[in-house]
Parts: C-alpha cells; structure tokens; sequence
C-alpha cells in the first residue's frame, strides 16, 4: 500500500470504460479518487450509457476501504480545472495523480468536417488536457512524486483515415507531454502519455472484433485493464525515473 495518496481522472463516466479500469487499478494500490464524468457526451454517442454508472462505480470503489468523490462536469468550460480542482481538494485531498482520460471523437474526414466539430474536438482533447495538466502542476506542492498521465491514441505510429479531428487533437497530446515533462521535472512531476491501441470499451461489434483479431498477434483485442495496469505503474514509485515518454500498450497492434 501507498498510503493515503490522491488520483484525480476525468472521463471516468462508464463502467466498461479505461477511466474506471484506471480507477480501480489505482484504488487497489491505495489512492483516494476523485472523477469526472459528462453523460451528455457518452448519450450521444452508439454506446450510450446508464444514467446511473458513474454512482456504481463510486459504489464499487468505496467497497475497496478508500474515499470517493466524483462530480459531473463539463471540461469545456473555462473554470473547469479550477472548479475540479478546488471540489477535489475539499472533499478528498490535494492530488498527486492526475490522469487525462477524458476524449471526444467522433468520425469525419476531409470532406464532412465542420469548424464546430473541429473545436468540439481540441477543447476536450487537447485544450482541456493542458488546462487540467497545469492546474495539477501550479498547485502540486510536494518535492516529489507527482505524476500526470495522459492517454493518447498512437497516431504517429500510422494514419486514422475517417478520424481526421481526433488523430489532429490526440496526437497533440504527444507534443505537449514531451514539453511539460520537460518543464515539471523540477517540480518532481512526471509527465507522460499511455496509446492503448483499439480497445474494448463497449464501441466494438463483432464485426469490428473479426477485423481487429488478425493485427493482435496475441489473438485478442485490448481491454480497459491492460491500459489501467500501465497507468498503474506510472503512477507508482517504480516509475520516478520515466518521463516524457507515449508508451504503447497496445498488444503488438499490426496497422
């Protein structure tokens, strides 16, 4: 056990989701968490969700002896890494983990996307990820032991033809997670990103699973866990020494 340390990670809204694998990972090594989540946008989305998962998952969490805070919020609003921030500190504690999990993505191309789609898009990819990241490090107080994980999706490892706004705004995260570990080693924080490859979070049909399975060659598609253990292990001691890095937890993934 760790202690009585403190993991912050947005997006955690269902229980099929990498956001609640990392939040479970963590919550066994000792963590009190706090999460956000925005059911508007997972409504919209094929894989919908139950109005009631993110409390279930809070449910869930507290069964492992830790405190749990969660609130819904939208990661688009100006005042939103303050108001996170300030809600987690006065029901749990100052964080020492911080976990980007929060994603928009919806599929467009050349010829189908719009200037609103596109802003839709950097404002919880990228825009929201960097507010959130500095708002961790101006108030991370510690000589060490700070850790900001961000979760990417491998778009300089080949094309995403058909997801032009998301590998645009995703694939900033591998920018900014190189230049603010840079900037937060002083501070004692690491900085660094996880690709989980395609994986099984409630958005795969079968026919999707048959197409994927022969570019796995360990003959399954990824599931949340394999990306939560990752997150897992950047967020412990074991890994003070490893920063401004997108590591790829993906299976072997063939593209």
């Amino acid at each position: 056990m760790i202690g009585k340390k403190v993991a912050i990670v947005t997006g955690a809204s269902r229980l099929q989701g990498i956001g609640a694998a990392i939040c479970h990972e963590l919550a066994d090594t000792g963590y009190d968490l706090f999460f956000t989540y925005w059911t508007n946008y997972d409504q919209e989305m094929p894989w919908s969700i139950v109005n009631d998962e993110p409390q279930k998952l809070q449910a869930e969490l507290l069964e492992k002896g830790i405190k749990v805070s969660c609130m819904e919020l939208d990661l688009t609003e100006n005042a939103a890494a303050a108001t996170l921030f300030d809600t987690a500190e006065a029901e749990i504690g100052f964080a020492d983990v911080l976990v980007n999990n929060a994603a928009y993505s919806t599929s467009n191309d050349f010829s189908n996307l719009t200037p609103a789609e596109l802003d839709r898009h950097y404002m919880v990819n990228i825009r929201a990820t960097t507010l959130m990241s500095i708002e961790f490090a101006r108030r991370f107080n510690k000589n060490d032991g700070g850790r900001i994980i961000n979760m990417t999706s491998g778009q300089f490892k080949g094309p995403m033809p058909g997801e032009l706004a998301y590998a645009a705004t995703k694939g900033a995260i591998d920018a900014l997670t190189i230049t603010l570990a840079a900037e937060l080693a002083a501070k004692g924080i690491t900085v660094n990103a996880i690709n989980p490859g395609p994986t099984d979070t409630g958005w795969m049909d079968e026919a999707i699973k048959n197409d994927l399975l022969p570019r796995f060659p360990f003959g399954r598609v990824g599931q949340p866990k394999d990306a939560a253990k990752l997150a897992r292990f950047l967020a412990s001691g074991d890994a003070e020494w490893i920063t401004g890095q997108i590591l790829h937890s993906e299976g072997g993934f063939i593209r």
